[in-house]
């Protein structure tokens, strides 16, 4: 069975699912290690990564070829951050192509003008309705897999107001979207509004210190959310271990002091599977 088809199998089973945000296969690996069902490619922490901001400046070109990095990490199905589809309708059906190539099991896809900013930046602007249906019937018509959900993502709330978020959500559900992701609901009655008013399966983004305020997993399930992502928190625990790390070497000359914090060298060859490698290299050599 395909990564996409599990994924939906448990969609429609009424299962929620819930995907951590990885950047990297080491992330990604660590992800399944820890139980989830499912991994999040997210954007804007692959951009992080390569120390921009999440402001659309990295190329498609450059985000494939990095989630493609995280599916050969995981036998989890991934569901990437696909942006705007980077241009127009013809862009996104080549943007999907690719990312299907990758091995994505899923993509959003967000009615943001190119380029786009975190869905929990301020000032966004959107394309109009009628464009943005038009990329997601261009997606769905791209799909090599009939299983791989397109989700359609809506920054709405913050531009035109929640009652415009929901017209749009309806809107791209009529244009092929598998699943509706709107972006940053800001209170908990706009989060339950969301799950009442909007049909089929839903995505939301529950991350610490944005503007949704943080929900239990089975709240929102009772809910009728499909999916819950949390992009960018691995990232930022990551980078907060770093420099606690660093300042250590910094006061001392060596991490001895953050010995109880890292994963011993075994650990960390276990991890990337060394001993695998190293057997296959003994295998080959005769």
């Amino acid at each position: 069975m395909s990564r996409a088809k599990a994924l939906r199998q448990r969609i429609a089973a009424g299962e929620t699912v819930l995907a951590p945000g990885a950047y990297d296969g080491i992330g990604a690996r660590l992800i399944g290690l820890a139980g989830f069902q499912a991994v999040y490619a997210s954007g804007g922490a692959i951009a992080r990564s390569t120390a921009v901001p999440d402001l659309g400046l990295l190329s498609v070109s450059r985000i494939i070829e990095r989630i493609a990095e995280i599916c050969d990490a995981t036998d989890l199905p991934v569901i990437a951050d696909a942006d705007t589809g980077y241009g127009n309708a013809l862009n996104t059906r080549v943007a999907v192509q690719g990312f299907a190539r990758a091995g994505v099991a899923g993509l959003h896809l967000e009615d943001q003008f190119f380029p786009k900013r975190c869905g929990h930046l301020d000032n966004k602007t959107l394309v109009p309705t009628a464009e943005m249906s038009g990329k997601l019937r261009a997606a769905c018509d791209a799909r090599p897999d009939p299983d791989l959900l397109i989700i359609a993502r809506t920054d709405a709330i913050a531009v035109e107001g929640l009652d415009a978020a929901l017209d749009r959500a309806r809107a791209y559900r009529d244009a092929g979207a598998d699943v509706i992701f709107v972006e940053a609901p800001r209170t908990l009655a706009e989060i339950e509004r969301v799950a009442r008013e909007v049909p089929g399966p839903k995505l939301i983004n529950m991350f610490h210190g944005g503007k949704t305020p943080l929900v239990s997993a089975a709240d929102l399930q009772a809910m009728g959310y499909a999916i819950i992502i949390v992009p960018s928190d691995l990232q930022r625990a990551a980078i907060r271990a770093m420099q606690d790390t660093l300042a250590a070497i910094a006061r001392d000359g060596h991490s001895m002091a953050m010995e109880d914090r890292m994963v011993s060298f075994k650990d960390r060859e276990t991890l990337v599977g060394t001993e695998d490698w190293l057997r296959r290299d003994a295998h080959y050599a005769g």
